[in-house]
Protein backbone atom coordinates (compact mmCIF):
# COMPACT_ATOMS: atom_id res chain seq x y z
CA UNK A 1 0.00 0.00 0.00
CA UNK A 2 1.61 2.97 -1.03
CA UNK A 3 -1.27 6.22 -0.92
CA UNK A 4 -4.11 6.14 2.05
CA UNK A 5 -6.46 9.33 1.62
CA UNK A 6 -8.13 9.97 5.01
CA UNK A 7 -11.36 11.96 5.47
CA UNK A 8 -12.53 13.12 9.24
CA UNK A 9 -15.31 14.57 10.62
CA UNK A 10 -13.64 18.13 10.91
CA UNK A 11 -15.98 19.69 13.24
CA UNK A 12 -15.09 16.95 15.76
CA UNK A 13 -11.80 17.12 17.99
CA UNK A 14 -11.64 13.18 18.78
CA UNK A 15 -11.81 12.89 14.67
CA UNK A 16 -8.47 15.31 14.74
CA UNK A 17 -7.28 13.42 17.42
CA UNK A 18 -7.48 10.33 15.18
CA UNK A 19 -6.46 11.55 12.20
CA UNK A 20 -3.35 13.20 13.45
CA UNK A 21 -2.33 9.54 14.91
CA UNK A 22 -3.39 7.38 11.70
CA UNK A 23 -1.04 10.02 9.90
CA UNK A 24 1.78 9.11 12.11
CA UNK A 25 0.96 5.69 12.10
CA UNK A 26 1.16 5.65 8.37
CA UNK A 27 4.06 7.80 7.82
CA UNK A 28 6.46 5.31 9.97
CA UNK A 29 5.17 2.26 7.88
CA UNK A 30 5.86 4.24 4.57
CA UNK A 31 2.62 5.05 3.67
CA UNK A 32 1.69 7.88 2.14
CA UNK A 33 -1.51 10.37 3.44
CA UNK A 34 -2.58 12.34 0.49
CA UNK A 35 -5.43 15.37 0.51
CA UNK A 36 -8.89 15.06 -0.60
CA UNK A 37 -7.89 17.30 -3.79
CA UNK A 38 -6.07 13.70 -4.94
CA UNK A 39 -8.26 11.10 -4.66
CA UNK A 40 -7.62 9.67 -7.81
CA UNK A 41 -3.88 9.38 -5.95
CA UNK A 42 -4.90 7.24 -3.57
CA UNK A 43 -4.85 3.37 -2.82
CA UNK A 44 -7.62 3.62 -0.31
CA UNK A 45 -9.66 5.99 1.47
CA UNK A 46 -10.14 5.81 4.77
CA UNK A 47 -13.01 7.61 6.89
CA UNK A 48 -12.55 8.35 10.11
CA UNK A 49 -15.99 9.17 11.83
CA UNK A 50 -19.52 8.04 12.00
CA UNK A 51 -21.42 6.54 9.26
CA UNK A 52 -22.52 10.24 7.76
CA UNK A 53 -18.61 10.66 7.53
CA UNK A 54 -18.22 7.32 5.99
CA UNK A 55 -21.17 8.37 3.21
CA UNK A 56 -19.21 11.66 2.38
CA UNK A 57 -15.89 9.31 1.53
CA UNK A 58 -18.41 7.02 -0.07
CA UNK A 59 -18.43 9.52 -2.93
CA UNK A 60 -14.91 9.79 -3.33
CA UNK A 61 -14.48 5.56 -3.48
CA UNK A 62 -17.59 5.76 -5.99
CA UNK A 63 -15.75 7.90 -8.31
CA UNK A 64 -12.83 6.83 -8.27
CA UNK A 65 -13.20 3.43 -7.68
CA UNK A 66 -11.08 3.00 -4.63
CA UNK A 67 -11.54 0.69 -1.78
CA UNK A 68 -12.94 2.65 1.42
CA UNK A 69 -12.33 1.79 5.28
CA UNK A 70 -14.26 3.38 7.91
CA UNK A 71 -13.16 3.76 11.03
CA UNK A 72 -16.06 4.28 13.65
CA UNK A 73 -16.19 7.23 16.24
CA UNK A 74 -20.03 7.81 16.06
CA UNK A 75 -22.65 5.41 17.55
CA UNK A 76 -24.10 2.97 15.31
CA UNK A 77 -21.16 2.44 12.39
CA UNK A 78 -23.24 -0.04 10.60
CA UNK A 79 -20.60 1.16 7.68
CA UNK A 80 -17.39 1.18 9.46
CA UNK A 81 -15.14 -1.95 9.86
CA UNK A 82 -13.14 -0.54 12.45
CA UNK A 83 -13.12 1.31 15.80
CA UNK A 84 -10.76 4.23 17.49
CA UNK A 85 -9.02 1.29 19.10
CA UNK A 86 -5.39 0.00 18.14
CA UNK A 87 -4.40 2.54 15.25
CA UNK A 88 -1.23 0.85 15.13
CA UNK A 89 -2.30 -2.39 14.26
CA UNK A 90 -4.87 -0.54 11.76
CA UNK A 91 -2.18 1.44 10.13
CA UNK A 92 0.57 -2.27 9.87
CA UNK A 93 -3.10 -4.10 8.42
CA UNK A 94 -3.07 -0.81 5.97
CA UNK A 95 0.18 -0.74 5.16
CA UNK A 96 0.60 -4.97 4.41
CA UNK A 97 -2.61 -4.94 2.31
CA UNK A 98 -3.85 -7.05 5.04
CA UNK A 99 -8.04 -7.02 4.34
CA UNK A 100 -10.82 -8.31 1.90
CA UNK A 101 -13.10 -6.27 -0.07
CA UNK A 102 -16.99 -6.40 0.13
CA UNK A 103 -19.05 -4.42 -3.08
CA UNK A 104 -21.92 -3.23 -2.12
CA UNK A 105 -24.59 -1.74 -4.49
CA UNK A 106 -25.63 1.57 -5.25
CA UNK A 107 -28.41 3.31 -6.72
CA UNK A 108 -28.68 5.53 -10.25
CA UNK A 109 -31.69 8.40 -9.31
CA UNK A 110 -32.91 10.39 -12.26
CA UNK A 111 -34.53 13.58 -11.32
CA UNK A 112 -37.35 14.62 -13.72
CA UNK A 113 -38.92 17.98 -13.48
CA UNK A 114 -41.47 19.21 -15.22
CA UNK A 115 -39.84 21.83 -17.23
CA UNK A 116 -37.88 19.25 -18.31
CA UNK A 117 -35.09 19.38 -16.30
CA UNK A 118 -32.85 15.92 -15.61
CA UNK A 119 -30.92 15.50 -12.59
CA UNK A 120 -28.71 12.29 -11.95
CA UNK A 121 -27.32 11.33 -8.35
CA UNK A 122 -26.90 8.18 -6.74
CA UNK A 123 -26.92 6.35 -3.01
CA UNK A 124 -25.26 3.98 -1.21
CA UNK A 125 -27.20 3.60 1.48
CA UNK A 126 -30.82 5.50 0.06
CA UNK A 127 -32.77 7.94 -1.94
CA UNK A 128 -35.79 9.88 -0.07
CA UNK A 129 -38.62 11.59 -1.20
CA UNK A 130 -39.31 13.68 2.20
CA UNK A 131 -42.03 16.53 3.05
CA UNK A 132 -40.86 20.46 3.53
CA UNK A 133 -44.34 20.85 5.13
CA UNK A 134 -44.53 18.77 8.58
CA UNK A 135 -48.24 19.76 9.21
CA UNK A 136 -48.91 18.30 5.65
CA UNK A 137 -48.22 15.20 4.41
CA UNK A 138 -47.00 14.72 0.61
CA UNK A 139 -48.87 12.93 -1.84
CA UNK A 140 -46.55 10.36 -3.94
CA UNK A 141 -47.48 7.85 -6.77
CA UNK A 142 -45.22 4.78 -6.86
CA UNK A 143 -44.65 2.48 -9.80
CA UNK A 144 -42.77 -0.58 -10.39
CA UNK A 145 -41.67 -1.45 -13.73
CA UNK A 146 -44.33 0.91 -15.31
CA UNK A 147 -46.77 -0.35 -13.39
CA UNK A 148 -48.65 1.75 -11.48
CA UNK A 149 -49.41 0.45 -7.69
CA UNK A 150 -50.06 2.67 -5.36
CA UNK A 151 -50.61 6.46 -4.05
CA UNK A 152 -49.73 7.55 -0.50
CA UNK A 153 -50.18 10.62 1.40
CA UNK A 154 -47.40 10.39 3.74
CA UNK A 155 -44.05 12.03 5.16
CA UNK A 156 -42.29 10.55 2.52
CA UNK A 157 -40.96 7.70 0.55
CA UNK A 158 -37.30 5.93 1.48
CA UNK A 159 -35.98 4.50 -1.45
CA UNK A 160 -32.83 2.25 -0.07
CA UNK A 161 -30.24 -0.36 -1.01
CA UNK A 162 -29.78 -3.48 1.31
CA UNK A 163 -26.65 -1.46 2.95
CA UNK A 164 -29.02 1.18 3.70
CA UNK A 165 -31.90 -1.00 4.69
CA UNK A 166 -30.37 -0.92 8.48
CA UNK A 167 -30.60 2.82 8.13
CA UNK A 168 -33.81 5.42 7.33
CA UNK A 169 -35.74 2.28 5.98
CA UNK A 170 -35.15 0.09 8.93
CA UNK A 171 -36.98 3.26 11.37
CA UNK A 172 -39.62 3.16 8.84
CA UNK A 173 -40.34 -0.34 8.87
CA UNK A 174 -38.90 -1.39 6.59
CA UNK A 175 -37.14 -5.32 5.95
CA UNK A 176 -33.12 -5.85 6.99
CA UNK A 177 -31.56 -7.24 3.59
CA UNK A 178 -28.12 -8.96 4.10
CA UNK A 179 -25.63 -6.31 2.15
CA UNK A 180 -24.66 -9.35 -0.39
CA UNK A 181 -28.23 -9.18 -2.39
CA UNK A 182 -28.95 -7.30 -5.06
CA UNK A 183 -32.38 -5.23 -4.06
CA UNK A 184 -34.34 -2.11 -3.69
CA UNK A 185 -36.22 -1.45 -0.83
CA UNK A 186 -39.24 0.86 -0.90
CA UNK A 187 -40.28 1.92 2.72
CA UNK A 188 -43.37 4.31 3.32
CA UNK A 189 -42.92 7.03 5.94
CA UNK A 190 -45.97 7.46 7.94
CA UNK A 191 -48.44 6.58 5.16
CA UNK A 192 -51.74 7.01 4.55
CA UNK A 193 -53.61 4.17 2.72
CA UNK A 194 -55.20 0.57 2.40
CA UNK A 195 -51.30 -0.71 1.16
CA UNK A 196 -48.56 1.09 2.98
CA UNK A 197 -46.32 -2.59 3.34
CA UNK A 198 -42.84 -1.65 2.34
CA UNK A 199 -41.89 -3.49 -1.06
CA UNK A 200 -38.15 -5.51 -1.82
CA UNK A 201 -37.78 -5.81 -5.70
CA UNK A 202 -35.22 -7.16 -7.38
CA UNK A 203 -31.91 -6.18 -9.30
CA UNK A 204 -33.81 -5.80 -12.66
CA UNK A 205 -36.65 -3.51 -11.35
CA UNK A 206 -37.41 0.33 -11.97
CA UNK A 207 -39.11 1.94 -9.28
CA UNK A 208 -40.60 5.70 -10.14
CA UNK A 209 -42.32 7.95 -7.49
CA UNK A 210 -44.02 10.49 -9.00
CA UNK A 211 -45.28 13.97 -6.87
CA UNK A 212 -48.86 14.43 -7.45
CA UNK A 213 -50.02 17.71 -7.73
CA UNK A 214 -52.28 18.46 -4.42
CA UNK A 215 -49.20 19.12 -2.21
CA UNK A 216 -48.86 22.19 -0.23
CA UNK A 217 -45.36 22.70 -0.52
CA UNK A 218 -42.79 20.64 -2.72
CA UNK A 219 -41.13 17.91 -1.37
CA UNK A 220 -37.31 17.03 -1.64
CA UNK A 221 -35.45 14.32 -2.24
CA UNK A 222 -32.33 13.55 -0.51
CA UNK A 223 -29.71 11.25 -1.02
CA UNK A 224 -27.64 9.94 1.39
CA UNK A 225 -28.37 12.88 3.28
CA UNK A 226 -25.90 14.65 1.48
CA UNK A 227 -27.56 15.95 -1.69
CA UNK A 228 -30.66 17.87 -1.48
CA UNK A 229 -33.30 18.25 -4.64
CA UNK A 230 -36.59 20.22 -4.85
CA UNK A 231 -39.37 18.30 -6.45
CA UNK A 232 -42.35 20.40 -7.86
CA UNK A 233 -45.41 18.91 -8.42
CA UNK A 234 -44.99 16.50 -11.67
CA UNK A 235 -41.73 15.89 -10.89
CA UNK A 236 -40.72 12.13 -11.00
CA UNK A 237 -37.76 10.22 -9.35
CA UNK A 238 -37.01 6.89 -10.74
CA UNK A 239 -34.27 4.50 -9.08
CA UNK A 240 -32.39 1.70 -10.96
CA UNK A 241 -29.48 -0.52 -9.44
CA UNK A 242 -26.53 1.78 -10.13
CA UNK A 243 -23.97 0.55 -12.32
CA UNK A 244 -21.18 1.34 -10.33
CA UNK A 245 -21.20 -0.15 -6.80
CA UNK A 246 -18.72 1.08 -3.65
CA UNK A 247 -16.20 -1.83 -2.47
CA UNK A 248 -15.81 -1.65 1.26
CA UNK A 249 -12.06 -3.09 2.88
CA UNK A 250 -13.16 -6.02 5.51
CA UNK A 251 -11.00 -6.72 7.66
CA UNK A 252 -11.74 -10.49 9.09
CA UNK A 253 -14.84 -12.32 7.82
CA UNK A 254 -17.08 -12.00 10.82
CA UNK A 255 -20.73 -12.89 8.83
CA UNK A 256 -23.64 -9.93 8.69
CA UNK A 257 -25.41 -11.74 11.53
CA UNK A 258 -23.03 -11.35 14.04
CA UNK A 259 -22.85 -7.56 13.04
CA UNK A 260 -26.74 -7.39 13.13
CA UNK A 261 -26.63 -8.77 16.94
CA UNK A 262 -23.99 -6.31 17.78
CA UNK A 263 -24.70 -3.28 16.54
CA UNK A 264 -28.14 -3.32 17.50
CA UNK A 265 -27.94 -5.45 20.72
CA UNK A 266 -30.23 -8.24 20.07
CA UNK A 267 -31.56 -10.42 22.86
CA UNK A 268 -29.96 -13.80 21.74
CA UNK A 269 -30.27 -15.90 25.44
CA UNK A 270 -33.53 -17.95 25.85
CA UNK A 271 -36.68 -16.51 25.70
CA UNK A 272 -38.33 -19.47 27.65
CA UNK A 273 -38.08 -19.80 31.41
CA UNK A 274 -34.93 -17.15 31.33
CA UNK A 275 -32.47 -20.32 29.71
CA UNK A 276 -29.90 -19.60 27.38
CA UNK A 277 -30.43 -21.93 24.47
CA UNK A 278 -29.41 -21.93 20.65
CA UNK A 279 -30.74 -22.99 17.31
CA UNK A 280 -30.44 -26.62 16.89
CA UNK A 281 -30.55 -27.52 21.14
Amino acid sequence: MRRVMLVWHKHRPDAQTAASVMMSELDSLGVEVVEEARPNSADLLLALGGDGTILAAAEYARRCDVPLLGVNLGHMGFLAEATDQGFDELAQRIANEDFHLETRMTLDVVVRQPDGTVITDWALNEAVVIHTDVAHPVHLALAVDGQDVSTYGADGIVLATPTGSTAYSFSAGGPVVWPDMEAIVMAPLAAHGLFTRPLVVGPSSKLEVGVLSENWTSPELWCDGKRRNSLPPGSSVTTTVGQWPVRLVRLDDTPFSTRLVQKFNLPTRGWRNGRNRSVGK
